[in-house]
């Protein structure tokens, strides 16, 4: 069974989603942070999994459910740090981050048994998810973060693999990510605290 990492960071004001700032204060972008990762360890929690780890920056807080290891992240670039998170794996492994909160158990219930990796693209041009059979850090070395090239890149990376490709989704990096991700899974924590934050600001 797969093991399924999450990366991610604490929500602190003025530390995460500063992307958000402005419309949203840095207090506002935290809040919005911790409802996204709540949301994605939720799904995370009842989707089945040999092992459910967060490679966290920070510390954990209420936010974080039962059932999880917490590993803390390695220093370094973000390749490097997510490198050190498969190289934790000792069998199947996928990875996400806490941008995506509409992600579902369904989305993340992959099966290795006919490919060695899965890949999840994003809509900015990076990727959400990647999943290999048989971790191996020097397929992210080296790999540009945070670009619009990161997924081609990372996607080109497992040539000579079986690679499937999960659905593209849009990560939470600004006021219009964050709407349209909040009425993709309009039930969520991420949904309900991006509506009172709306609402007060009128």
């Amino acid at each position: 069974m797969t093991t399924l990492l999450v990366i991610a960071k604490e929500p602190v004001p003025g530390k995460v989603k500063t992307r958000l700032t402005p419309p949203f204060s840095p207090r506002e972008a935290a809040a919005l942070a911790e409802a996204a990762l709540a949301d994605t360890l939720d799904v995370v929690a009842r989707t089945p999994a040999h092992r459910r780890v967060l490679v966290l920056e920070g510390a954990p807080g209420p936010w974080l459910p039962s059932g999880f290891e917490v590993v803390r992240q390695c220093p370094g670039g973000l390749d490097e740090r997510l490198a050190a998170a498969f190289a934790s794996c000792t069998g199947p492994a996928l990875l996400i981050g806490m941008d995506t909160p509409q992600v579902t158990p369904g989305l993340l219930s992959v099966d290795f048994a006919d490919c060695d990796a899965w890949f999840g693209p994003a809509q900015d041009g990076g990727f959400w998810a990647l999943g290999l059979a048989e971790p191996d850090p020097s397929l992210l070395l080296g790999v540009p973060m945070s670009t619009p090239h990161t997924g081609a890149v990372q996607r080109a990376r497992l040539a000579g693999l079986r690679v499937r490709d999960l659905p593209r989704l849009r990560d939470v990096d600004t006021s219009q990510d964050a709407e349209v991700v909040a009425g993709a899974a309009p039930s969520g924590r991420f949904a309900a605290t991006l509506a009172q934050l709306t609402a007060a600001a009128r």
